[in-house]
């Protein structure tokens, strides 16, 4: 038999999540599942970033202490339709069947697999269409003249390289310039390299040397 756990979301936390899982306790009566467990956010929106509750249920589907999770709509368990194609995604690989009440959607079923296919499809639409106005933009600003794509900082790298090799913290230069880390030790590491090609070689320095003692 099936694990299966429950999720349910409230908008307020004085609102009770019974009257969404005693819907999916009859839906997992009906259809000989094991309730194992079961898992809610209280007085959340579902627009809010962090859902404890999703992230505890995404954790321990990573671990595969179930194989079904039941929901009462996809409202309750998505922030968004992106936030939604993830998780069913997510479900999906990891072999989790998800289903809803209110959708009537089990991903289990042939119909189910057709509506996962087509929330890949209109994910990949959504991708090529933000692509398509990416590149309409750029090419915009071609036509008038402006400036595309990631632009240069107005840094004084001599004075940051310096700051560096003069013995400042690489968390003190990035801080004062205004940059990464990363950065700091990259433009360092450019500057060190630049100078020790400009350097001549050894033999012709002791030759100069020989010559201004003669």
């Amino acid at each position: 038999m099936k694990k299966a756990v429950l999720y349910g979301r409230t908008s307020r936390s004085d609102e009770s999540l019974e009257s969404q899982f005693a819907q999916l306790r009859d839906i997992a009566t009906q259809r000989g599942l094991v309730l194992t467990g079961s898992y809610s956010d209280f007085g959340v929106s579902g627009s809010k970033g962090r859902r404890p509750g999703v992230d505890s249920l995404l954790r321990d589907a990573r671990r595969g202490k179930f194989s079904v999770v039941l929901v009462a709509g996809f409202d309750r368990l998505a922030k968004s339709a992106k936030n939604f194609w993830e998780l069913v995604r997510e479900f999906d690989t990891l072999g989790v069947e998800l289903i809803s009440a209110n959708e009537a959607v089990d991903t289990a079923t042939p119909t189910g697999r057709v509506f996962v296919a087509m929330l890949g499809y209109i994910e990949e639409l959504h991708r090529s269409l933000n692509r398509e106005r990416i590149k309409a933009g750029m090419r915009r600003r071609k036509l008038d003249g402006l400036p595309c794509g990631r632009q240069p900082l107005n840094i004084d790298h001599e004075s940051l390289v310096s700051d560096r090799i003069s013995g400042m913290s690489l968390t003190e230069v990035a801080k004062r310039y205004g940059v990464s880390r990363t950065s700091v030790v990259r433009w360092a590491r450019e500057a060190k390299q630049r100078s020790s090609a400009s350097k001549p070689p050894f033999k012709v320095c002791q030759e100069l040397s020989q010559e201004c003692a003669a």
